[in-house]
């Protein structure tokens, strides 16, 4: 019964099922971040918007992975890394054209839409918990969910310290540091996938 590849199949269903969630979430947000962050003249939330961005990208990547060789799923994971630097490097332009030209951010604004940025990736991380250690095309996914909560609560204290400092500092500090997260992300998944692309060469090649 082990060769008939039912496993195999249950578990290509179950990570299909995933990541069309996880992409219907995350592209969701990114408009709803990106116009609520444009119209509060917020950089952080721009920066988080289109690091959802990244992650619904890397989603539809991943998810067209899904039960395919192992070299199709390395390249998905890099191309995944690739478009999270690119991404992170558009955010850094973002904040030093806000930081010469000037912003206005409204602090309690970027509190309320953060807060619903957050629910939406701990949902996010809660449903790719169980193939958090699976291949790297996953471990891509689960990787990028992680950093997106860790940025969510960055964008958050910005927040929290522009509403009681009246400083446009704390948001394009915050846009920064989101835009670090992401393209170390990426450069991570990148590692991984080169690190697996060997392990799987060498594998191949002792048989």
């Amino acid at each position: 019964m082990s060769d008939c590849g039912c496993e195999f199949e249950a578990r290509n269903k179950a990570e299909r099922k995933v990541l069309i969630a996880l992409l219907a979430i995350n592209g969701s947000m990114f408009v709803f971040e990106f116009v609520l962050g444009w119209l509060g003249q917020s950089t952080g939330l721009i920066a988080d918007s289109l690091d959802m961005l990244a992650d619904a990208s890397v989603y539809a990547v991943s998810l067209y992975a899904v039960g395919r060789a192992a070299g199709v799923k390395q390249s998905a994971a890099r191309l995944s890394g690739w478009l999270q630097i690119a991404l992170a490097g558009l955010v850094l332009i973002d904040v030093m054209r806000r930081a010469v030209l000037g912003s206005d951010p409204l602090g309690g604004w970027m509190i309320s839409v953060a807060l619903v940025a957050l629910v939406a990736n701990v949902t996010c991380l809660w449903l790719i918990r169980k193939h958090r250690d699976g291949e790297v095309h996953m471990r891509a996914a689960w990787i990028f969910s992680a950093n997106d909560v860790i940025a969510n609560t960055g964008v958050i204290l910005a927040g929290v310290l522009v509403a009681t400092t009246g400083s446009r500092w704390p948001d394009l500090v915050i846009g920064v540091i989101v835009a670090v997260i992401v393209m170390r992300g990426g450069i991570r998944i990148l590692r991984e996938s080169r690190e697996d692309s060997v392990q799987t060469e060498y594998s191949g090649g002792s048989e």
